[in-house]
């Protein structure tokens, strides 16, 4: 009920005690939505707020303002050194003027979300703070006054729809009556409640009141009272904080709650996609059977086949085919089955390593969100925002370079940021005798390690480049990937080809897991 007619005639009446003769020394603005009138009295000076967000407009009266030294307009400046000669509160409207020497006045027009103040000379309109709302350019006062039948035929009449007469009574006084049971009463009660209700609106106590935990300004006692008042322009301050402070907690919790929920369904499915592989594999135990098989018939096995049909004695002894590579060995092709077994065990381990760390991350992503879902107050969700991860901002340095730079034991290893930049990073910034590193078969970033004269790459700078290379690819989320490496003078790049596609002429694969860590 803040822009209510009823509470704007007391703050009408409270305003024109106030300012009687004061004059006003400034009106500015420090961002798109807010006024500040400045008026100067025999004391201090006295300010006027008015908050014109589309989703919430209010006024308020600060004891003191500082005024930024930056981002601040003056406004209205037809205004600067006029005397207040009175406040002018227009009849069943939320609307007041503060009424002003030479034929001036300064109108606060209280509609929601088509909330604005104008400057009127003549009673006509002159200058608006908000230019979008264009009808208020002819907007005549007088026509802002409206009339009420309070008769009551005239509530007879309107019994069946109060609200379409008794305009002035808002939403917040029909859930007050209807929370009585207006509804169902006999119409000589309903006729008394309103009469009883009009009174009470005309000759109020203010309340700052929390209804479904929303801070609300009523002239009627309900909700939780957080204040009760007769002094309008106290009840506007404490509202104007309250709620202002409740509309920051509400936004700050829901942008973490919003962070938090997309990590924790990120997380969920991670987790949900490795667990069913890690199912699969345990399952899956056949590279180590066909390398056993292989073994046992390396007599029967011609090098320089694709496949062979084995007795399996895993199966009872039913026949089985097994492919080969027909330019490795029966003993190599074991060997290779036998190497595949390995790596299937490391990933299965490795899978068992990720997914326990996985809950613990799940687990406290899901105590975070209940502590911010549980939090009182605005310090506590700051508090509790500041132990999350914050992004690291980057360097303008860092913006204009195609790769991220990483340091590992000496050497500079450079990691592509997208398609175009891979190709500036291998083919400008790259040398025949850098190394090159790329994920196999799938999209990712190009990696170099650089070149340093008379030194051999290292082989856990290798691995470590690689992690980089799986990293930052489609199979980041794998947990062993495969990594083409090379010298980048193997390395070229056709006419025609797409950014970032390249062809390799020669090429080792190593097998590492994806893994960052901060660039340098």
């Amino acid at each position: 009920m803040h822009n209510n007619y009823y509470f704007l005639c007391q703050l009408s009446d409270a305003l024109r005690a106030q300012l009687k003769g004061c004059v006003i020394s400034e009106c500015f603005s420090q961002s798109k939505d807010e006024l500040v009138v400045r008026f100067e009295t025999t004391g201090n000076s006295f300010y006027i707020k008015a908050s014109l967000e589309a989703s919430f407009a209010a006024l308020s009266f600060p004891v003191n303002f500082q005024r930024a030294r930056k981002n601040s307009v003056d406004l209205f400046a037809d205004l600067i050194g006029l005397h207040v000669t009175g406040v002018r509160q227009f009849n069943n409207e939320r609307s007041f003027a503060i009424q002003l020497t030479e034929d001036t006045s300064l109108l606060f027009k209280m509609h929601g979300n088509r909330a604005n103040v104008l400057v009127l000379k003549n009673d006509i309109v002159i200058s608006l703070f908000k230019n979008s709302i264009a009808t208020d350019r002819t907007l005549v006062p007088d026509s802002l006054d409206r009339t009420i039948d309070w008769s009551q035929e005239a509530f007879l009449q309107h019994r069946q729809n109060p609200g379409s007469l008794y305009v002035t009574f808002g939403k917040l006084v029909w859930q007050y009556l209807n929370a009585q049971s207006f509804a169902t009463q006999p119409v000589e009660e309903q006729w008394l409640r309103i009469l009883s209700v009009r009174q009470a609106l005309e000759t109020p106590e203010f309340y700052v009141t929390l209804i479904n935990n929303v801070p609300v300004l009523s002239l009627l006692s309900t909700g939780n009272i957080l204040l009760e008042t007769q002094d309008p322009l106290r009840a506007a301050n404490e509202f104007y904080a309250r709620f202002t402070q409740n509309q920051a907690l509400h936004q700050e919790r829901s942008a973490a709650l919003s962070g938090l929920r997309n990590r924790l369904t990120a997380s969920q499915a991670y987790y949900d996609k490795n667990f069913a592989r890690l199912a699969e594999l345990e399952q899956d135990n056949n590279y180590k059977s066909w390398a056993d098989l292989i073994m046992a018939n390396l007599h029967a096995i011609t090098t320089g086949s694709l496949q062979v049909t084995v007795d399996n004695f895993y199966n009872n002894n039913q026949p089985i085919s097994i492919k080969l590579r027909k330019d490795l060995s029966p003993q190599k092709n074991a060997e290779l089955y036998y190497r595949k077994a390995k790596n299937q065990h490391i990933e299965i381990r490795r899978l068992q390593e990720l997914l326990q760390s996985k809950e613990q991350e799940i687990q406290k992503l899901n105590e975070q969100i209940t502590a911010f879902t549980d939090a009182e107050n605005l310090k506590q969700i700051r508090s509790m925002a500041g132990t999350l991860s914050p992004s690291t901002p980057k360097s303008k340095a860092d913006t204009l370079l195609p790769y991220h730079e990483f340091e590992y034991h000496g050497y500079r290893i450079w990691v592509g940021r997208n398609a175009q930049s891979n190709d500036v990073l291998t083919f400008k910034h790259g040398y025949k005798e850098d190394l090159w590193l790329h994920a196999k078969d799938v999209a990712g970033s190009h990696v170099l390690i650089k070149y340093q004269a008379g030194k051999k790459f290292p082989k856990d700078v290798i691995n470590r480049a690689a992690e980089l290379a799986a990293y930052n690819s489609k199979r980041k989320t794998e947990t062993l990937c495969p990594v083409i490496v090379t010298p980048r003078k193997f390395v070229r790049k056709r006419k025609g080809d797409p950014a970032g596609a390249v062809v390799i002429d020669r090429e080792d694969v190593v097998m590492v897991v994806p893994k960052l860590s901060e660039p340098r």
